[in-house]
């Protein structure tokens, strides 16, 4: 196996592309090597190092399948229930807390009005 290619950065040739670029065109690596790096230099530090693939070897992303998406939604739902009270919140409850922000910080005034 011999060295990698090193571009620096925004002078890479056309053919290559990141991860990202990539799935932007639908596309995935498929399997294949690393072909070559993408380096940014950065003050008093190690230069950023992106990995880039070849386009021509690329694979087509793979479709979600229906059990995929039921399973994604229940995920989803999982993080918008508050396990306190039960009910959906709205939003995804912040892992900060826990639970939803009605409950964390219950109104005080509420309190006095159900006496």
């Amino acid at each position: 196996m011999g060295a990698l290619p090193v571009f620096r950065w925004r002078l890479a040739p056309d053919g290559y592309a990141t991860r990202r670029q990539l799935r932007a065109r639908g596309l995935r690596p498929g399997g294949q090597d690393v072909a070559a790096e993408l380096q940014r230099p950065r003050h008093r530090r190690g230069p950023l190092v992106a990995y880039l693939y070849r386009i021509d070897l690329a694979k087509p992303v793979r479709p979600m399948t229906d059990a995929k998406w039921a399973a994604l939604a229940k995920a989803n739902q999982a993080r918008r229930t508050c396990p306190q009270c039960r009910r959906d919140a709205g939003y995804v409850i912040p892992p900060s807390l826990g639970i939803c922000v009605p409950c964390a910080y219950p109104d005080p005034t509420d309190s006095v009005r159900s006496s």
